[in-house]
């Protein structure tokens, strides 16, 4: 895991922390409409600026977990969504929302109990986090053609184990959407790959043993 870099921007009644380690600069924040993000002004987070709803609701736009709103008690404001999502975007990481229970995320990474980008292409330094590797060597343009089975129900926790040198497997219902946008895939058991290489992306098929991938 790379050096802790963590900052706080406190507002008077919510403050916003952003997490070094997990932003992969999407860019939510920083185009969002107002004045709570602003690049180059020092701080470039000014809580006040925006009333707490709309600060909340802007920092929940961030697919890393990176950026999380506090309450002056500092208790994380932000609840999982009602439904668990998986999209798997274009050349890019898997995008990860709901009620999120990541094996072996320290208690100082809040927001990827809501949010996270998950490396699909084997490359990250970050492992199981995206960390951009991906960008000019990695190429899948995010169509999945199973279907799985229609959820018993919506919701409640998606446990996500990432496996030594394997796949990421998928406990919990949940909805893997294509980088079209579709809601493809449904069901409660599923195993991602994560070494770039499947043959049957997003689904693992086993090729992480052929060429010998490593998590480390």
């Amino acid at each position: 895991m790379a050096k802790k870099q963590v900052f706080r921007y406190k507002g008077t009644e919510i403050d916003v922390t952003w997490d070094e380690r997990l932003c992969i600069h999407i860019g939510e924040c920083g185009y969002s409409q107002g004045e709570l993000f602003v690049a180059g002004r020092d701080p470039w987070c000014q809580p006040d600026l925006s009333s707490p709803a709309e600060v909340e609701e802007v920092v929940a736009r961030c697919p890393s977990g990176s950026l999380v709103c506090r309450n002056k008690q500092d208790q994380v404001t932000e609840t999982a969504a009602a439904e668990n999502t998986v999209t798997v975007s274009y050349q890019g990481p898997y995008f990860v929302t709901g009620d999120l229970a990541i094996e072996g995320v320290p208690e100082d990474m809040p927001g990827v109990r809501f949010r996270a980008a998950l490396c699909r292409c084997g490359l990250s330094k970050n492992k199981p986090y995206c960390d951009n590797s991906h960008e000019g060597s990695f190429k899948d343009y995010g169509a999945v053609g199973e279907t799985g089975e229609p959820l018993k129900q919506k919701g409640g926790q998606l446990k996500i184990t990432p496996l030594e040198d394997g796949p990421l497997l998928l406990s919990g219902s949940v909805t893997v959407k294509a980088s079209s946008g579709r809601s493809a895939w449904q069901g409660e058991k599923l195993a991602l790959c994560r070494c770039g290489a499947s043959k049957n992306k997003p689904f693992c098929d086993g090729t992480h043993n052929a060429i010998g991938f490593k998590t480390e």
